[in-house]
Order: structure tokens, then sequence, then C-alpha cells
């Protein structure tokens, strides 16, 4: 397998085998990222095209200072954000943030995709990025240009409606 620093220089020196190889190491975890935030499959075809044509464009500006799949991982959720201009942030910033009781709700992926494809552009983008991803608050409020207040209100109503869903099923 070919390193990624590897991968690098010969994208760099426009190697299409090393392009098609990068392409073909992250595009899947990609368009899943761009699918669960926008909530479309054409939308999170094309935030994947345009999210790549961006990494190969500027992949000189690629500092290293975290992974390359992170890097990559961050285009791809400014490129969905912006996909779905409809979003709206609802700002809380006085969230107590208390956590939400799942309680005995039986869940099965198939239904919990079902459902958090089901939430608001605003709350599923934030669900995707803290919970599926794993971004903290902070990350997530420089990402998308909120407050962290507003990253974690988003967060709670989220929960909150899925549990809702999930528990009427």
């Amino acid at each position: 397998m070919t390193s990624e620093a590897e991968l690098i220089s010969g994208c760099l020196l426009h190697d299409r085998i090393a392009q098609r190889q990068l392409y073909d190491r992250y595009k899947k975890a990609m368009y899943t990222l761009a699918y669960r935030i926008t909530g479309d499959f054409d939308d999170a075809n094309d935030v994947l095209q345009d999210a790549f044509l961006e990494v190969f464009r500027h992949l000189d500006q690629f500092r290293g200072d975290a992974t390359l799949g992170a890097w990559i991982k961050q285009i791809v959720v400014r490129k969905s954000t912006k996909k779905k201009r409809l979003v709206t942030w609802q700002s809380l910033d006085d969230y107590p943030g208390e956590s939400i009781d799942w309680g005995q709700i039986e869940i099965n992926s198939a239904h919990l995709e079902t459902a958090v494809l089901s939430l608001p552009d605003g709350f599923r983008t934030i669900f995707v990025l803290a919970e599926v991803e794993g971004y903290t608050h902070r990350e997530i409020a420089v990402m998308l240009k909120i407050s962290e207040g507003t990253s974690k209100s988003q967060l709670h109503h989220a929960k909150r409606r899925l549990r809702s869903i999930l528990s009427s099923k």
C-alpha cells in the first residue's frame, strides 16, 4: 500500500495513478459524510466531486498538521454545508447541556440512518459532525462559523428530535 506521503508527492507531480489512489482511498468515507450532511445522493455526489477538485488544486497547501483524511474531511464538511445554504442555526448560547436519555428504545442502523436523514439540515449537520465524526463543539463552531453554544443547542435539539422519531416507530 502506498503511504500518505508518497500519495501526496505523486499528486503534487500530477501523477494520475497517485491521484486515483488518493481518491479511491478516501471516496467512500467522504461520500458517506457528504450524504449524511446533505441528505441527498445527488448533492453528495456534487460535494464529493467539488471537494476532490479542491483537494487536487490545493494539495500544495496541506501542512500536515493533521492527517490527509482529516484535511479532506474538513473540505467535504465545508462543501456540504455550502451546498445546503438553507441551514438555519438556532442560537441558544445559554443551552444548559443536559444529556438526552435514550431510554429503552431499540435501534437498528437502517432505522437510525433514516431518522438522522429526516432531521432538519442544521440539526443533522451538527449531529453528524459531533456524534458520527467525533468533532468537538469548538471544532464544529470554527468549521461552520457559529458559536459553540449554537453547536451544543443544535446537538441537544437533534438528539431530542431523534428520540421522538425513534420512539414512535
